[in-house]
């Protein structure tokens, strides 16, 4: 009887261990299917690629002229005051439903619109279709509302954040389908989305952006001459090397630009703030994402690092803005312009939207082409 008692006890701890290492084994194979799928699907863009320029704008610009420049992170619509990111510390993944994702496109618009007139716009963070966004095409969605402002617009667009489907965290963030955009109310001749260096190795590469510059080309009517609109998101959440080689590259591409004679204006999203900026009101807190800082004295030429410290540009999402104590927030300087000398720079303010609509104000800067 002993024995017997003793055979069903091995029988079932031989059956159960059977039974675990089937499952484990199932896990990895399945693990393994996925990383092999996401390799087979990964985004994988050419270093340099022209890009559709769609809408009309038949509006001539030449030397002499002033116009005005908006740079807006718009956090693909879905990150306003209501939103912690679990990324900066916070717990959320999905951050705001369908309702409340129109509702802050619907304000950026008509704050936008408020700030008129705005010859361009450089946009960063916009999904054309992305479960974070409730797969909203964004992009189409601006176009649209801006054919409602005085001038014809023409825009292009260029992904930097393409997954079929990210499986990380709990509850995965899903498919994203995400770039920048350049809006512009005058002629453009051409755009092109040229590739940063990506700082990720294989297997997280395959789920990470993929960084890059919209380049896009106004003729001047009156030179051979161009002015050329650098529009960027630059890398976040790397250890700091990812930043270093892609500021490096970027100012490669202005400087070459520069040596033709063009007149240049490279803006965005830097996450890094220029080391000329004024930090003082805006210290670093402890546990809190921190930008990292182009030392403006490394990049060579006749470039004007413009940063106004009056208003953060962006604000930590370790927690819901909307209610809480604004003081243990961590504020951020990041966005801006870096604009060549032969542009004359008017005015820069980076306007006080109360970081209602998305984490990050808007940086509105006018400037004219100096003969």
């Amino acid at each position: 009887m002993a024995k017997d008692k003793a055979k069903k006890k091995r029988g079932f701890f031989g059956r159960l261990f059977r039974f675990i290492g089937t499952l484990l084994l199932l896990v990895v194979v399945l693990l393994a299917a996925l990383v092999g799928w996401l390799t087979f699907a990964e985004y994988k863009p050419a270093d340099r690629e022209t890009v559709a320029v769609e809408g009309t704008a038949s509006r001539s610009l030449k030397t002499g002229d002033s116009f005005t420049i908006v740079t807006w992170n718009v956090g693909y619509g879905s990150l306003g005051d209501n939103a912690d990111f679990f990324l900066d510390g916070g717990k959320s993944v999905n951050t705001a439903d369908k309702a409340r994702t129109e509702e802050n496109l619907r304000s950026i618009m008509r704050d936008l619109n408020d700030f008129a007139p705005v010859d361009f716009v450089f946009f960063q963070e916009i999904d054309l279709d992305a479960t974070r966004s409730n797969h909203i095409n964004e992009l189409e969605w601006m176009a649209d509302a801006i054919e409602d402002w005085p001038n014809d617009y023409a825009h292009a667009f260029a992904n930097n954040f393409k997954v079929a489907f990210l499986p990380y965290p709990v509850p995965p963030i899903g498919k994203v389908d995400a770039g920048i955009a350049t809006f512009a109310s005058y002629k453009v001749s051409s755009a092109e989305r040229i590739q940063l260096p990506c700082p990720f190795s294989w297997p997280v590469r395959t789920i990470n952006l993929k960084r890059c510059l919209l380049v896009t080309r106004i003729p001047l009517a009156d030179s051979d001459k161009e002015l050329v609109l650098v529009n960027l998101h630059l890398e976040a959440y790397d250890s700091g090397e990812g930043k270093i080689a892609q500021t490096k590259m970027l100012a490669e591409i202005l400087n070459a630009e520069q040596a033709k004679g063009n007149y240049v204006i490279a803006g965005g999203d830097f996450n890094q703030i220029f080391s000329s900026a004024d930090t003082a009101k805006y210290p670093a807190q402890e546990g809190k994402w921190q930008a990292g800082e182009i030392d403006v004295t490394q990049i060579a030429g006749d470039w004007q690092f413009m940063m106004d410290a009056r208003v953060p540009s962006c604000r930590s999402l370790d927690q819901p803005y909307e209610g809480a104590d604004k003081a243990t927030f961590q504020y951020y300087l990041i966005d801006g312009f870096i604009v060549s000398g032969n542009i004359k720079v008017n005015t820069l303010q980076t306007m006080d939207e109360g970081i209602v609509a998305t984490d990050h104000n808007p940086v509105r800067m006018n400037v004219t082409l100096t003969k």
